[in-house]
Formats: C-alpha cells, sequence, structure tokens
C-alpha cells in the first residue's frame, strides 16, 4: 500500500518564502497508454473522477489519483 500527501501546509500571508505550488493532477482517458513505475506498460481501460483502471496485460488494476508513480506515453 502507498500512503497518500499529508494534508498541506498553510502558507503565512507574511512569509518571505513563495507558498508550494499546487500540484498537477495528470488526466487520463479510455485508451491512453501509461508507464507506471512498478506495473510497467498498460492501457487505461476506465476512468472516473476518483482514478483509473488499467490493463497491463497480465493483470488489471485500479489506479487512484492523484498519480505520483504513472505517466502517459
Amino acid at each position: 500500500m502507498t500512503s497518500l500527501p499529508g494534508p498541506r501546509r498553510r502558507h503565512l500571508a507574511n512569509s518571505p518564502f513563495q507558498p508550494d505550488p499546487e500540484p498537477i493532477i495528470e488526466t487520463f482517458a479510455v485508451g491512453d497508454m501509461v508507464s507506471h513505475d512498478a506495473h510497467g506498460l498498460g492501457r487505461v481501460v476506465g476512468a472516473d473522477a476518483g482514478g483509473v483502471t488499467v490493463d497491463f496485460q497480465t493483470h488489471t488494476v485500479r489506479v487512484v489519483s492523484p498519480f505520483t508513480k504513472m505517466s502517459k506515453l
């Protein structure tokens, strides 16, 4: 199991440091080819607001958002 990132730190208005940028969550559509760090190459077979279902030929896995270990090819 992977742990989700914790809550974002609060940025104080008078802080001399810039706030952390908002993370960009990649979107996937059915039919997209993807690469996953642990599972390898696969094709998206289902997508909804909470995650995607990916067929990696040997097994099918539901990957939840945010997709930190997966990228679109």
